[in-house]
């Protein structure tokens, strides 16, 4: 299902930084995106660096859909070293109402197919589902 809404630009070239900063001090390690207030096309929200993954969360609206890429830094099990993975997020809480999130459900494609090198989708209507525990979860077993 498609909502005609496209994807800006500048949302592609913010994820192309994100991906290319690759945990570079100075670089973004996030991106949140939502649809423009005419509902025509996905733009950036913000970008930014946030200090660590719970920074991060806490950007998440808590009435409101967004779409958001991190950069996850995770260590290894037994200390066999440090990966990190590109994620993206569909941010639908409960208390969105249904309409918002119709939108957003039905725009998410045009977004997702467009970013190339992203390794787990993760979706969330509660913080319990994007805290990072759940997240490491998903991300080392490969599932989304």
């Amino acid at each position: 299902m498609s909502s005609g809404i496209g994807v800006h630009d500048d949302s592609l070239k913010a994820f192309n930084e994100l991906k290319l900063g690759g945990g570079k001090k100075d670089s973004a390690n996030y991106v949140i995106y939502r649809i423009n207030d005419d509902k025509t096309e996905i733009i950036v929200e913000k970008k930014g660096r946030a200090a660590d993954y719970d920074e991060f969360v806490e950007l998440l609206p808590e009435n409101e859909c967004r779409y958001a890429c991190y950069d996850f830094d995770y260590e290894l099990a037994g200390g066999a070293g440090k990966r990190a993975k590109l994620i993206f997020y569909t941010w639908a809480p409960d208390t969105t109402p249904i309409r918002h999130k119709m939108v957003y459900a039905s725009s998410r494609d045009a977004l997702r197919r467009a970013l190339n090198g992203v390794a787990v989708d993760i979706q969330g209507a509660d913080y319990s589902e994007v805290d990072y525990d759940t997240v490491l979860s998903k991300v080392t077993l490969g599932k989304s």
